[in-house]
């Protein structure tokens, strides 16, 4: 078993508080150090309660899963022989209400473009398959109901 940490700091710093008017604004901070200014979402928590350029749990939810997929698919590929230069993905999650009327994130959608080089270039089905076992490795997307899907964009190939 390995445990991961992560760092949530809030302060009311004098704020009224009980009539829900106080700044959403907190810190993450994460194992290695760094700290990233985060607050609610502003569709969720309307402005000035809201930070607008700070992250919001959503996107920090969207991103783990792009970037525990792009991680395996970057493994995988290299065990394959196959030299990935670059790696880009602009993944968006849908918030809507499941079932019992909560809301949830119930669809995230990765779209990554990956650019090979070098002799060995994988076919379209090669690529698939790629992104597939990458998905299948995740540990982010296997541990969450939200539906997770992989549309690559095929234009990162060399040979195209």
């Amino acid at each position: 078993m390995t445990a991961y940490t992560a760092e949530v700091l809030w302060s009311r710093s004098g704020q009224k508080f009980i009539d829900n008017r106080y700044s959403r604004k907190h810190v993450l901070r994460f194992d290695g150090g760094i700290e990233v200014v985060g607050s609610s979402s502003p569709h969720v928590v309307p402005l000035p309660y809201s930070v607008p350029n700070a992250v919001d749990p959503e996107e920090v939810f969207v991103s783990s899963l792009s970037s525990c997929h792009m991680l395996w698919f970057l493994s995988i590929a290299a065990k394959l022989g196959f030299v990935v230069d670059h790696y880009h993905d602009i993944a968006e999650g849908v918030m809507e209400k499941d079932s019992k009327g909560k809301l949830m994130m119930s669809v995230v959608t990765l779209r990554p473009e990956v650019t090979f080089s070098g002799e060995k270039q994988p076919t379209a089905d090669e690529l698939q398959q790629l992104h597939h076992e990458a998905h299948e490795e995740c540990f982010i997307a296997n541990s969450v109901k939200t539906e997770v899907r992989c549309e690559p964009i095929l234009s990162g190939r060399e040979d195209r």
